[in-house]
């Protein structure tokens, strides 16, 4: 159906594509760039365009498409904000991009977007401001306003135009939690108005464009629904109930984000104003509130932290100029809760067969059944298809004995914490296995050096320490020896990215990074319990500096006997610095093992109530101890933040990490440090490398040598900053 191309050279991210029917293809295709993004000179590009075809007479209708094979649009460039110093200046870019969509959704003939592949942010945004959108049921296409995520909000008119068109209530749920639908689920909202197989996408949106050229009535609003327009009517005459909705949504927010986060609070505000004072009072304030949160530090922040994910997907992992093997098999040994769950990821993600290998037939079951329980649950949140959850199941085979690890390229063992134990599962995989099979341990605190000590080849041993749950936590800390072959690392950090992990490597040594900073934060809580310091209170100080739960909290979901082993092997190598305080082990004594056995520091089972933690009262008898509460809940947070501080500032100074970057992302994503600190490394340079120092003195003094700073705070690295 082509007649001509026009409008742009090859060099530019905007074509014409003149069909003999009447349809104008706009053609989104960024030069050199994996995936297309809005970038600064879009606006103006965009807008040359739509001159072309405004008055173009054999111009009927437009359809907006990507060039890309599998990506539609995904947003703004966020590497514009990185140049941005003034709130007036993030607030033009708004603007801009505001005068730009609204052009689009009142363009006098109609436009509509063909959506194949994510449609993020501004992507989501230009879509909205078209007349209709048709979409492909692929599972790459994704759509969603995630600005909120790197402490923004939709800055090209996305809150207003999404309230307008799927109602407030769904609307404010995608913008206040960034989450990204797939096509149905944005069908059944009103999102999209087709959803069709993505080889016929610009043919059904071409055919529906034609249709809208024949009824002009359906220009008129295309922002807004009947269904907006009769409920916005009932809260325009009932300013209570309004006032009642956002009140309630207020609170909900404070009481999820800790009033850390400023987005939220703004979007509700933004989306209020719409409704209130009308769409152009809207998009000013939304113009307003962009500019204001680009330049926070919580948005410089989150972008940070975005920068960084992005440039360790880069990151082979090693400095040598070697390529990963190709892995087409995975033998996973240990069915616990830690190997199914690394097993799941890499059948589903990773697409990769997985040989699950446990002691015994009643293990590999329970392991296998976990596994279809995720599979099931993702089923019923509509994250897998059936036909996709059978092509997992047919990736998965078990085994009690060795059989088929010959094929494989890659063992991961995640059985427990027993050096002798994990010998001779190594023995048994190198017998087994190909004369080049990978060794990989998902221990979290052994060296990997020591576990090396039985390979015959111990080039090819490494450390892959996942985190629990394996399905949902983000990060992957390969760990790497004097003697492993960069060959290896590069194999282990593919094959993570394959399952969709952020991968830091970190070079071996006792609680490597993430465990190695979590001991003495930890331990500090630990230390504050046993001078009397309540359990709800501990937990208290650290949720409400960040941390998504408490060091309390988590040490009963970590496990104690699990904690209190970890606390031995770290205070064998580093003494005094992390000696655990000796009333911990007996909670260990007295059978107190945390969730695992629902009796730890909290009620479980039926004496728990729904939402809500009730410390044992209990653990108070068993140390000795009566709880008080004279410590100020900012000194509770201090001491314990700043012993994480300290230890992540060793790791760097003895080579554990290779940068600022890697312990930023590793305590971030795999401990919860709060993002909105930009991690441990970020934080330590906002408020100053001595004055850290200098409180880290005032504790020494005050209670011992376990606060004696780091020397690498008098000679902090720029890179950290």
């Amino acid at each position: 159906m082509t007649a001509s191309a026009s409008g742009s050279s090859p060099q530019t991210p905007i074509r014409i594509e003149h069909r003999a029917d009447g349809v104008a293809i706009i053609w989104m295709d960024v030069p050199g760039e994996a995936i297309n993004t809005l970038k600064k000179t879009f606006s103006a590009e965009f807008h040359t365009a739509l001159d072309t075809l405004e008055n173009h007479p054999d111009v009927r209708a437009i359809v907006f498409a990507s060039g890309k094979p599998d990506n539609f649009l995904a947003g703004a460039d966020i590497e514009m904000l990185r140049h941005v110093h003034s709130a007036a200046e993030a607030s033009d870019l708004s603007s801009s991009a505001q005068h730009a969509m609204n052009r689009l959704a009142d363009f006098k003939i109609p436009v509509v977007a063909a959506i194949h592949g994510p449609c993020l942010g501004g992507g989501l945004e230009l879509a909205l401001a078209c007349h209709a959108r048709v979409c492909s049921d692929d599972t790459k296409t994704k759509l969603g306003l995630p600005e909120v995520q790197l402490g923004l909000l939709p800055g090209a008119g996305g809150t207003q135009r999404l309230p307008r068109t799927i109602g407030i209530k769904a609307a404010l749920d995608l913008m206040l939690t960034g989450k990204q639908i797939r096509a149905r689920k944005a069908k059944s909202l009103g999102l999209v108005d087709d959803v069709v197989p993505a080889s016929i996408v610009l043919d059904v949106a071409t055919k529906r464009a034609l249709r809208l050229a024949e009824e002009p009535e359906a220009l008129k609003r295309p922002h807004e629904t009947a269904w907006f327009r009769f409920v916005n009517g009932l809260m325009a005459r009932n300013p209570v109930g309004r006032a009642v909705v956002f009140r309630q949504a207020s609170r909900q927010v404070a009481k999820q984000t800790k009033n850390h986060y400023p987005a939220p609070l703004k979007i509700l505000e933004v989306v209020r104003i719409g409704l209130e004072k009308g769409m152009e009072a809207g998009m000013a304030a939304e113009c307003t509130a962009f500019g204001e949160l680009a330049i926070g530090h919580v948005a410089k922040e989150l972008m940070y932290l975005f920068f960084a994910q992005t440039a360790l997907k880069k990151d082979t992992g090693t400095r040598e100029n070697v390529s990963p093997r190709k892995v087409q098999k995975v033998a996973m040994i240990g069915a616990g809760l830690m190997g199914s769950g690394i097993a799941y990821v890499t059948a589903r993600t990773a697409k990769v067969p997985v040989r699950l290998k446990d002691r015994d037939e009643r293990s590999v079951a329970k392991g296998l059944s976990h596994i279809h329980g995720l599979i099931r649950e993702d089923v019923k949140r509509r994250r897998l298809e059936e036909s996709e959850a059978d092509q997992v199941r047919s990736r998965l085979s078990v085994t009690t004995t060795y059989t088929g690890f010959k094929e494989a390229q890659v063992a991961i063992e995640a059985v427990f914490e027993d050096l002798a134990l994990k010998h001779q599962i190594l023995r048994d995989v190198e017998n087994a296995g190909g004369p080049e099979i990978i060794f990989a341990s998902n221990t979290s605190s052994l060296p990997i050096t020591r576990i090396a000590e039985a390979s015959s080849h111990p080039a090819t041993v490494v450390g892959m320490h996942y985190f629990s749950p394996v399905p949902k936590m983000a990060l992957l800390e390969v760990i790497v020896t004097a003697d492993t072959a960069p060959w290896v690392v590069a194999t282990c950090v593919a094959l993570g990215k394959k399952q969709n992990k952020t991968v830091i490597v970190v070079n071996d040594g006792v609680g490597f990074y993430t465990s190695r900073i979590l001991a003495p934060y930890l331990n500090e809580a630990a230390f504050l319990l046993t001078e009397g310091v309540p359990i709800e209170d501990i937990d208290k100080a650290l949720g409400g500096f960040g941390f998504p739960v408490g060091p309390i909290a988590l040490l009963d979901e970590v496990g104690i006997d699990v904690a209190e082993k970890v606390g031995k092997i770290m205070y064998e190598a580093f003494g005094e610095r992390i000696k655990p305080p000796s009333a911990i082990s007996q909670l260990t004594a007295d059978q107190r093992l945390g969730r695992k056995n629902s009796r730890g520091f909290y009620v479980y089972g039926n004496g728990s109530h729904k939402g809500t933690k009730t410390v044992d009262e209990g653990v108070y008898a068993v140390l000795g101890l009566h709880a008080k509460s004279p410590t100020p809940l900012t000194e509770i947070s201090e001491r314990c933040v700043l012993q994480m501080l300290n230890e992540a500032a060793l790791c760097l100074e003895e080579g554990i990490l290779r940068s600022p970057r890697d312990g930023d992302i590793g305590a971030v994503f795999g401990l919860g440090f709060p993002p909105f600190l930009g991690g441990p490394f970020r934080y330590i340079s906002r408020i100053g490398p001595l004055t850290v120092k200098e409180r880290l003195e005032h504790y020494e003094r005050e209670l011992g040598p376990r606060f004696a700073p780091a020397g690498i705070f008098d000679h902090w690295p720029t890179t950290a900053s």
